[in-house]
């Protein structure tokens, strides 16, 4: 006979209590304390080591090293790390309504195409699923859907037919026979991520979860679920906008600075091979306040808009607001600003907006930042054709930045014919390009070369 005990747990952090408490006194989140019945098993069997669990050397072992699986999506294999690695599991979480569930269906057609993939949705029946598949134009021989929300029949029929990709659509849905709790409480994702990972390394097939993010921004569910997958991948976007852009936040196979982006049509998520192109297609001309900025994404330059706007308030506390950006560096750049070059900017509001929805983290942004704020602030518009990149330090020094030549390669392909750059960037490029480049080495050098020097020019 099994013990059953009652306890209450943390549905965030996963604490456990004997009582219910009103906040969690490990995450501090209030009433997130959920009473869940517990069964233990007494004199547990315990499991004897097979050949199969026996200590290898390391030397011995079979590598797979390229064996990866591609999924015919360019910018899905991208961020991956070049393909999905056989027996991994891998979680794909964004917002509801963002496209998960479309890009999974569209990864996992081209995937049928060649092996037999088993997809299980705890949200849609089999029709829903064939009319979606239809809008889309999906042609996928080898895919088998499957709805069911036990997760022990889903185990049942993929270990009878392994398929080599399995994919479940949500993991918030599913539970499991023993556990005698709701769907999606921290015990279920838990013990149903543990068994799917189980079946991804004894078997050797690769794994999709699919989770969905709270208001608060994490994954529903417990953290823990981060931690047992072997790759975390984000699809982020405002849903007011087509672009979609897939981030890998942890990656065991692959780098988690790519980004892949996809543009949200008719016929589902297409890719965006060259997205520099698509997000500077409706870039003001003439206007104070925007500078181009080129960013590196992983391997990838990318091109963007960053806006800045600093106006007059009579508030008593002028307001500091920034979309894609930072808070904390738009802070400590505005400081720069005010010790360095006299901007009195203290009784001013500032926004600071990049255009497309992307997030800009790179150091190498904040010379874009500061020209789009000097370029505000004196109302003064900046060249067209320019592209800005570099770090701004404490004492308004410009401190170089890596991969001067990819960034230079992509803005060229674009048809931009001036670049601001670092100087130490600029000593290190060959002398054909150094003449399309102005090297700074200071915010002052930087208000000499773009707002003393700009009032001679056309």
């Amino acid at each position: 006979m099994s013990a059953k005990r009652t306890v209450h747990r943390c549905q965030q952090c996963g604490f456990e209590s004997p009582k219910w408490l009103g906040r969690c006194p490990e995450c501090e989140e209030w009433n997130s304390l959920v009473e869940e019945v517990v069964f233990k098993k007494p004199g547990g069997k315990k499991r004897q080591a097979g050949s199969a669990h026996q200590p290898v050397l390391l030397h011995e072992i079979q590598s797979e090293a390229g064996a990866r699986l591609f999924t015919g999506l360019g910018e899905w294999d991208r961020v991956l790390g070049g393909g999905l690695i056989p027996g991994s599991l891998v979680l794909l979480a964004g917002d509801p309504g963002i496209g998960k569930s479309t890009l999974l269906l569209q990864a996992l057609a081209k995937m049928a195409s060649e092996r037999d993939v088993l997809y299980v949705s705890g949200e849609e029946s089999p029709q829903q699923i064939r009319q979606r598949a239809s809008r889309l134009e999906l042609e996928a021989p080898r895919l088998f859907v499957y709805a069911e929300n036990f997760l022990d029949a889903v185990l049942e029929i993929a270990e009878k037919d392994l398929p080599a990709v399995v994919a479940v659509d949500s993991i918030q849905t599913m539970s499991l026979g023993g556990l005698d709790t709701a769907p999606g409480s921290i015990t279920q994702v838990r013990e149903c991520a543990s068994k799917l990972m189980r079946l991804a390394k004894e078997k050797n097939v690769s794994v999709f979860l699919v989770g969905h993010v709270t208001k608060e921004g994490a994954i529903a569910g417990p953290r823990v679920l981060e931690h047992l997958v072997d790759t975390v991948l984000y699809l982020e976007g405002d849903r007011s906008h087509t672009f979609r852009l897939l981030r890998a936040v942890k990656n065991r196979y692959g780098s988690t600075n790519e980004i892949g982006v996809f543009e949200m049509k008719d016929t589902g998520l297409q890719e965006v091979p060259n997205p520099s192109r698509y997000l500077l297609q409706e870039r003001p001309l003439g206007v104070s306040g925007s500078v181009v900025v080129c960013s590196m994404e992983g391997t990838r330059p990318l091109l963007v808009e960053l806006q800045a706007l600093v106006s007059d308030t009579e508030a008593w506390q002028p307001r500091r607001t920034s979309m894609g950006v930072d808070s904390h560096r738009l802070s400590l750049l505005l400081a720069v600003l005010e010790k360095r070059l006299g901007f009195h900017v203290g009784r001013q509001e500032v926004f600071v907006n990049v255009a497309g929805g992307v997030k800009l983290v790179e150091p190498a942004t904040d010379l874009a930042l500061v020209t789009a704020l000097m370029s505000s602030y004196l109302e003064r518009p900046l060249p067209s054709d320019l592209v800005v990149w570099g770090e701004v330090g404490l004492a308004g020094e410009i401190r170089g930045v890596g991969h001067g030549d990819l960034r230079l390669m992509e803005s060229r392909k674009l048809g931009f014919a001036r670049h601001l750059v670092p100087k130490s960037n600029a000593e290190r490029l060959p002398a054909d390009l150094r003449e399309i480049c102005t090297g700074v080495g200071s915010l002052e050098e930087v208000m000499e070369a773009l707002f003393e020097e700009s009032s001679a020019r056309p």
